[in-house]
């Protein structure tokens, strides 16, 4: 090898110089006396140097060599033992690899999963919140500081309160008129038990409102759901109220015919005293009686007539009538009915008609609506009879336009005004006897028109009042 040559021929090269040179000074030696050169001796002498060199230069390449092979071994072993190492590294890293292939199967196995579960977690939260959404009740969920979770589609309708505006907020910050309050929330936390309340306005809305604890209460709190069921207490309150006016046909129908077999008798026998007494001289006094006990008798045939008029218009249906010509005949029957012995008659009053022209038909009963203006007009007759004032006009307007396609009919009278308490309870019945022994007039009180017009024509019925000026009554028929 050109290394090991190196290393052998080099410190033999330089043996060599420094003999020559050690020759040249010694040169000398290798002449004879007479100053020729001694060949012989030279030639033993460089053959014994060389010698002497090569055998070192063999010793230091068997050295070298002895060197180069242990050197070669160690070189051998070194590589075996990484080829060794190189294998089970191999070996490692192929048990690796297998096992890394495994576990990315697993975990591509998890992921699967994982990815399914997230679907059906998905699948779940879209469908629960598409239920609660969708549900017809309302339904507000608020956690135990009160703060509202839930805000469903038909809570945003029945509010008005966005659903984004809602949550996070504490509820009464979020909705201040709810029926609900901070003590019966309390008292449903308190004994973990659901309440119900029912809540209503007269003739408009009927609401049942749940409140309930869940069963994690710290954590989820409170839900309340709040029912319309507007519908089905009006459809509960219509079938009472038809079994109720059917009786009452039924009872006002008999009442009017026993009434009016006497009665016809009372006014055939006053007609005939009547006509016995024109030929007798000095009975003029007795002649205005009779002629009163006659227009009495008129007038209470005339009830009669009206109730079986009412009687009659039980049951049927709604027919498309001309709202003036039912004003117009109830004012006709009023000036035949209502009047006082020797004080204020109906026909008396002056009645200031205000109609819109060309107003549509409405589909009503028309006998149920004539029954609701006899009762505004009585009442306005009962309040202008004890007016005394010398000045006193009596006078009823009525007023009937069409707006927002709807009927509003006004009737307003310059009698006594009803007090702020009468305003009140105008429109609520009489449960007994007592209200009347107190003084009440039954007259004033006018529940079954306000019920004919909110529940039997889908209307509405107000008033307002002045004691020192009149009342007025509004009523609101829908055209359609």
């Amino acid at each position: 090898m050109p290394k090991v040559l190196k290393n052998v021929l080099l410190p033999a090269a330089l043996l060599l110089h420094a003999e020559l040179a050690a020759a040249a000074n010694i040169f000398t030696l290798f002449k004879d006396e007479d100053g020729t050169t001694n060949w012989q001796h030279l030639a033993n002498w460089s053959s014994g140097t060389l010698i002497i060199l090569l055998t070192a230069a063999a010793i230091k390449l068997f050295i070298s060599d002895r060197l180069e092979k242990k050197a070669n071994r160690a070189l051998e072993e070194i590589r075996s033992g990484l080829e060794q190492r190189v294998l089970e590294r191999t070996a490692t890293l192929d048990e690796s690899n297998r096992l890394l292939k495994e576990t990315n199967l697993l975990l591509e196995g998890e992921i699967s999963h994982h990815k399914e579960t997230t679907n059906l977690l998905r699948f779940s939260e879209l469908y629960i919140r598409d239920i609660l959404e969708s549900m017809p009740l309302v339904l507000i969920g608020i956690n135990a500081e009160m703060v509202v979770t839930q805000w469903n589609r038909q809570a945003e309708e029945l509010t008005g309160v966005n659903q984004s505006k809602a949550l996070g907020k504490n509820l009464w910050d979020a909705y201040p008129i709810i029926t609900v309050t901070p003590n019966q929330i309390s008292k449903v936390q308190r004994e973990n038990k659901p309440i119900t309340i029912k809540h209503s306005q007269r003739g408009q809305c009927y609401y049942d409102i749940s409140i309930y604890p869940l069963r994690e209460q710290q954590e989820t709190g409170i839900v309340i759901l709040i029912d319309d069921v507007t519908q089905r207490i009006l459809a509960e309150n219509m079938l009472v109220q038809r079994d109720k006016m059917s009786s009452m046909g039924e009872l006002a129908s008999t009442m009017a015919h026993d009434i009016d077999v006497p009665l016809q008798a009372i006014l055939k026998d006053i007609r005939s005293a009547q006509q016995s007494l024109q030929v007798v001289e000095g009975t003029d006094a007795v002649r205005a009686l009779l002629d009163d006990a006659g227009e009495r008798g008129k007038q209470a045939s005339g009830v009669i007539s009206n109730l079986l008029d009412f009687a009659q218009s039980q049951g049927d249906k709604k027919r498309l009538a001309n709202i003036v010509d039912i004003v117009e005949h109830t004012v006709s029957l009023a000036a035949d009915v209502l009047s006082e012995p020797g004080g204020l008659h109906f026909r008396d009053i002056a009645i200031n008609r205000h109609y819109e022209k060309n107003l549509p038909q409405i589909r009503c009963n028309a006998s149920e609506l004539q029954q609701v203006f006899f009762s505004l007009f009585r009442h306005a007759f009962k309040s202008m009879e004890p007016v005394t004032r010398q000045d006193f006009k009596p006078t009823i307007r009525i007023d009937i336009i069409e707006c927002y396609d709807a009927l509003w009919i006004k009737v307003q009278h310059n009698g006594i005004g009803l007090s702020n308490i009468e305003q009140q309870y105008i429109f609520e019945p009489f449960f007994n006897k007592t209200s009347v022994d107190e003084g009440q007039d039954i007259g004033k009180r006018l529940s079954f028109s306000y019920f004919i017009v909110t529940e039997h024509h889908q209307g509405q019925l107000a008033v307002t009042s002045d004691v020192n000026v009149g009342t007025t009554f509004h009523l609101q028929l829908q055209v359609k």
